[in-house]
């Protein structure tokens, strides 16, 4: 498929009864293995990344040109369409937002998130007009690629600490009405909360899930009005969780039982051959 097959059956997956679950690789061979067991579509993650380069996940801990190279190494393993955590936009301005979303589209992704989070510690969130100016020029750039990038608005006012339901349903809103075809809030504390941003507006919501404490159904969040479930650093952090039990086995019981369980050669080897998809 080219660009605009796989972003308008990006965006027809968001129209089912049934929410879309976006998992997230952090780099092509997990992108290789996600497409081999089925699933539609996919969406990157800061977060994966960095840990798979050494790095914590930290506002300028990687550069527009990292995560966009990433990008495109997931773009070129699968057949799927990709979405990309493209942060805020990598610069404070309108017009850095919407280089991004050009750039991002020059790489064949499907879609891409914009948060209003500065990275700034004393002002965490961008303020409201200007936040809606940045989403709004994301939607400008969307308009002049010529097929249907899906452009995700994330809202940060839960991540970012002294979180207001109704400031992030104002903001959503406002996203919305500026050009968003997805909303994000990560971080809402409960269903009912998710249950009234999908009812304040119009167009699919995002979840995330994965994190502790949330730990909802594919059904009950279907049954809330979500549209679009990601599921952020969890995968990678799984991959972690099993690379530090099997090492810590070996270094502390010197035994190595992990290797029972774990996928065998074989098999993941020939996962990595895209012509047997």
């Amino acid at each position: 498929m080219d660009v605009f097959e796989k972003a308008a059956l990006f965006k027809k997956l968001h129209t089912y009864d049934q929410p879309l679950i976006l998992p997230n690789p952090w780099d092509a061979g997990s992108a290789r293995i996600l497409s081999r067991l089925g699933f539609e579509a996919l969406a990157t993650t800061s977060a994966g990344l960095a840990f798979s380069l050494g790095r914590q996940d930290a506002r300028g801990s990687l550069s527009r040109d990292c995560v966009l190279a990433n990008a495109e190494s997931i773009v070129l393993a699968t057949d799927l369409p990709v979405s990309a955590d493209l942060e805020n936009g990598f610069g404070d301005s309108p017009e850095a937002v919407s280089e991004t979303i050009q750039r991002a589209a020059e790489i064949g992704l499907a879609g891409g998130s914009i948060e209003d989070a500065t990275g700034n510690a004393s002002s965490p969130l961008y303020d409201f007009n200007h936040a809606v100016e940045r989403i709004a020029a994301a939607a400008e750039a969307v308009k002049e690629l010529g097929y249907p990038f899906m452009l995700v608005a994330r809202a940060e006012t839960y991540t970012c600490g002294g979180a207001s339901l109704d400031d992030t349903v104002r903001r959503l809103q406002a996203y919305e009405a500026a050009g968003a075809d997805v909303l994000y809030v990560p971080g809402l504390p409960d269903l009912e909360a998710i249950r009234l941003i999908c009812e304040s507006v119009s167009k699919p919501v995002n979840v995330v899930m994965g994190l502790s404490g949330a730990n909802y159904s594919v059904s009950e969040l279907a049954e809330a009005g979500v549209k679009r479930i990601s599921l952020g650093s969890s995968l990678a952090r799984a991959a972690w969780s099993g690379f530090i039990a099997a090492a810590l086995e070996a270094r502390d019981e010197g035994t190595f039982g992990f290797a029972e369980s774990a996928v065998s050669f074989a098999e993941i080897n020939s996962w990595m051959n895209r012509d047997g998809e």
